[in-house]
């Protein structure tokens, strides 16, 4: 079965809104993610969550923007920095679309952390018209459900582009990743933790990884993406 929106017909996409009116809106970004993953990994992965969701609820995958709110990470050339107004706009209309076509439950996925803010606020933002909806801070998530998987711990573990990421990434998408350019950089001390301080990334590491990628493997990102989905399922089971 497709879940896709885009991959629909206008007539198919109405006729499955109306037998389940749940859609999972995913987002990502498109930054340097570390010299051996892609830059739209956060999209990446993202979607691949939301394709196993949508696979065992039913649930439509709407349209999404494949680059995010990255200014964290603008001093790398590469990275996209799209204005956080742009996906603002984007997802107040997407969603508003969503609803006046009859969609009631809304699952967002957010894959870059740049992004949550953003989508919270246009959930909240239309509570009072009658929708279900919860958000998943994916790399935050399986933070709270990584026990027992890992060899690393904090920012080496789930630091930008760390074992997790990779782990996952060679799970979900393994033609992807460059395994020659593997690499292990260390998480700098905070001694502030207590206090929201602002930096450049680039002054935190010179590739666009801090942690250790060099302990990855397919099976830990398997077991991370399927405990992490399993608990989304739960929370679907009981709320929706």
């Amino acid at each position: 079965m497709e879940y896709y929106i885009r991959k629909l017909s206008g007539k198919k996409y109405l006729e499955r809104l109306k037998q389940n009116p749940t859609v999972i809106i995913p987002t990502g970004a498109c930054e340097v993610y570390g010299p051996q993953l892609p830059m739209g990994t956060d999209l990446l992965a993202a979607q691949k969550v939301a394709e196993q969701i949508a696979e065992r609820t039913g649930a439509l995958i709407a349209p999404t923007i494949e680059a995010g709110e990255s200014s964290a990470l603008g001093s790398f050339p590469c990275t996209f920095v799209m204005p956080r107004k742009i996906l603002e706009d984007y997802l107040d209309w997407l969603v508003d679309k969503l609803i006046t076509d009859g969609a009631k439950n809304f699952i967002f996925i957010t894959g870059h952390a740049g992004n949550v803010d953003t989508a919270g606020y246009i959930i909240k933002k239309n509570l009072d018209r009658g929708i279900k909806a919860f958000q998943i801070d994916w790399w935050r998530f399986t933070q709270s459900h990584c026990e027992g998987i890992f060899d690393n711990q904090g920012a080496m573990a789930h630091g930008h582009a760390s074992e997790c990421g990779t782990s996952v990434m060679m799970y979900l998408h393994p033609e992807l990743v460059d395994h020659a350019e593997i690499t292990c950089t260390q998480a700098k001390s905070n001694k502030f933790p207590d206090i929201l301080t602002y930096s450049k990334f680039i002054d935190k590491t010179d590739n666009g990884s801090i942690g250790d990628s060099t302990t990855a493997t397919p099976e830990k990102g398997k077991e991370m993406v399927d405990r992490c989905v399993e608990r989304i399922m739960e929370y679907i089971a009981e709320r929706f």
